[in-house]
């Protein structure tokens, strides 16, 4: 089980050099989990890449979809004294902090590319490379 940063769910729905990176991380445990918040940050990114004529809006129509029955069951509040305990002891903003909360919570590494996250959480963030290695 792993706690999975939305940038791992970006890049695996959307294509980028990143993308196998997030595919090998999926082959080696597909057991992912994300707080409610993961739903926001994707529809997010996928609004700048249809912006950005990367994607169009049937691939983000398709790639929300895709992910949001990946993620079916494994998405969670998360509790916001965890959260608020973890922004007073980090320079992350609370967004990110849901994630290391519920990665906390279920005893799970959070995998991110996120380099804020990797340096102040380097006891529970990983990144996909250093996740595929240990």
């Amino acid at each position: 089980m792993i706690v999975a940063d939305t940038n791992l769910l970006v890049y695996l729905k959307i294509r980028s050099d990143q993308t196998s990176l997030a595919e090998r991380v999926l082959v080696k445990d597909s057991d992912w989990h994300a707080p409610l918040l993961w739903r926001s940050e994707f529809r997010s990114a996928l609004a700048s890449n249809m912006r950005a004529g990367r994607i169009t809006y049937e691939h983000a129509l398709e790639a929300m979809e895709s992910v949001e029955q990946m993620m079916l069951h494994n998405e969670h509040s998360v509790d916001s004294t965890a959260v608020m305990r973890l922004v007073a002891d980090s320079t992350s903003s609370a967004y990110d902090c849901e994630f290391v909360a519920l990665a906390n919570h279920l005893n799970a590494p959070l995998i991110t590319s996120d380099s804020q996250l990797l340096r102040n959480f380097p006891n529970r963030a990983l990144a996909p490379d250093q996740f595929l290695v240990a």
